[in-house]
């Protein structure tokens, strides 16, 4: 037991679910992974907010393998690029980080077959700003044009910004985007930074500019047109190993792979999500564990039969099988 705590005494994520402030302790990055100092105006804490996801943020007990790759990953300033196959609380894991060090809410970017690098680090709204010239055009009134009213920062360049403590970036299924995005995303990732073209086009006007960020309300001073971290973000980048990824790429990321849990893990999940029903719940989850091979399954379906053959007060019964199988239908075909 000693062993294992003295070789545990490192790691900032516990993988407890219990809010600390341990990431204020980080050691340095590595010399190649430094960016800018911390800025001397920080911004605002963006608090969590959505009960539902503070619930599972709480309640995921990844393995410790898991646990052992997010420290690495915090150390070294890499993104995590997490695999495994569907239901398996791959995107919970960003949640449960960002919970447990106390970072406020997740910045969400979900990725689709059209996504771009463009996409994750702002948009620009042209057309806004026209509308916005023309109804002055002609009136006796002055215009004042903000061009950083027609900018909102994206989840990737929300989490680049300068501040004295990380945020979390959940890249959702980054697996379903064009083949790319991931030779893309390198250089922001790597260098921590990106341009606003819009801005370094007019730098004698815009050399300051406020521009909204993926929160909504906030605003945040862009100088110069560019945008360099001073903390490198939390960036959990999930997969379900639908494809392959550059070699580039994956050489800049900690890679994680959940797996499947097994019975014990499954009862433990339970536990902790249904704590009064655990005991009476083995001859589901061994249904459920029968049922992953050839087909697959994801834990909520297992949460959700569990949930309604209990709440509905269903004894072992036809009904309760019947109810049971509906429920935990397989995702991929036999």
């Amino acid at each position: 037991m000693s062993n294992q705590t003295e070789s545990n005494a490192w790691y900032v994520y516990k993988g407890s679910g219990d809010p600390h402030h341990l990431i204020d302790g980080l050691p340095a990055p590595p010399p190649w992974r430094g960016f800018e100092a911390d800025p001397a105006e920080d911004l605002p804490f963006v608090p969590e907010t959505r009960p539902k996801e503070i619930r599972a943020a709480e309640h995921y007990r990844p393995d410790p393998e898991t646990v052992k790759l997010v420290n690495a990953a915090l150390y070294l300033r890499r993104p995590l690029l997490v695999t495994g196959p569907p239901g398996t609380g791959k995107s919970t894991l960003a949640k449960a980080i960002a919970h447990e060090l106390s970072l406020g809410r997740v910045l969400r970017w979900t990725v689709t077959s059209k996504s771009t690098l463009g996409d994750g680090l702002y948009h620009y709204d042209p057309l806004a700003r026209l509308y916005a010239s023309s109804r002055n055009e002609g009136s006796n009134r002055t215009w004042d044009e903000d061009l950083g009213r027609y900018l909102r920062l994206g989840p990737l360049g929300t989490a680049l910004l300068p501040r004295r403590r990380p945020r979390v970036l959940l890249i959702d299924e980054i697996d379903k985007a064009d083949l790319d995005l991931p030779n893309d995303l390198l250089t922001a990732l790597e260098d921590g930074e990106y341009e606003i073209t819009e801005l370094l086009r007019q730098l004698d006007r815009y050399a300051e500019a406020r521009v909204q960020t993926a929160d909504g309300a906030d605003q945040a001073l862009i100088r110069n047109g560019h945008v360099r971290c001073s903390q490198f973000p939390v960036v959990v980048m999930t997969s379900n190993g639908e494809r392959e990824f550059p070699p580039a790429f994956l050489r800049r990321c900690v890679q994680v792979e959940i797996k499947r849990p097994g019975a014990a893990k499954l009862k433990a999940i339970v536990a902790a999500h249904l704590p009064d029903m655990e005991e009476d719940s083995s001859d589901i989850i061994q249904r459920f564990l029968d049922e992953q091979e050839p087909s697959s399954l994801a834990t909520d379906q297992l949460l959700n039969a569990i949930y309604l053959v209990h709440t509905a007060g269903l004894s072992r019964s036809a009904t309760r099988e019947a109810l049971e199988q509906a429920l935990m239908q397989s995702l991929t075909p036999r």
